[in-house]
């Protein structure tokens, strides 16, 4: 399954923002929210020290989501969405050809992450896909895998841990010989 730009870049910050809490939390100034919104090309209006408390705390909430049953997401995704008074509607932006949003532009920065975060939840529930989440597969991370691959190969969170297994492989391969 393929889906459209807007669903996979939605998941794609949720799950990154997810994984920030994790040990060494990358999130703890007001830069490191600047280059979040930036890096993920969301709209409206950027972060401000004001923004980054409130976009801390829904860390876990989307750790929960993505970690969820695909009927345990249903009711998360729901209440998101009624709790921020979501009304899609289709936009259409600098390059970017028509696609749906849900929130004003003016809304908090973490209200928007939420809204959009949940419009590509309901894409993954609809076609099936829990599947593309998982746990990241170091042994000692608990990161959030999002694997939009083709083959379904992802298995880690982040080039941290992809690297860190690619060190273990090749330390234990060096310790064989």
């Amino acid at each position: 399954m393929t889906f459209a730009d807007d669903t996979a870049e939605a998941l794609e910050s949720g799950v990154h923002l997810s994984n920030t809490e994790l040990e060494p939390d990358t999130l703890t100034t007001v830069d490191e929210l600047v280059e979040f919104f930036d890096r993920f090309a969301y709209t409206g209006r950027r972060p401000t020290a004001a923004d980054l408390e409130a976009v801390r705390a829904i860390r876990t909430p989307l750790r929960r989501l993505f970690t969820a049953t695909r009927d345990g997401a249903v009711p998360l995704v729901n209440a998101i969405l009624a709790e921020q008074h979501a009304v899609p509607r289709l936009v259409r932006h600098g390059d970017v050809d028509w696609h749906i949003h849900a929130i004003e532009d003016a809304r908090p920065f973490h209200e928007r992450i939420l809204v959009e975060t949940a419009m590509g939840m309901i894409d993954v529930i609809r076609a099936d896909e829990m599947s593309r989440f998982d746990r990241c597969a170091m042994d000692d991370c608990e990161g959030v895998v999002l694997d939009l691959s083709r083959n379904r190969s992802r298995k880690y969170c982040s080039t941290t841990c992809t690297n860190r297994a690619a060190v273990q492989a090749y330390r234990a391969r060096q310790a064989e010989d």
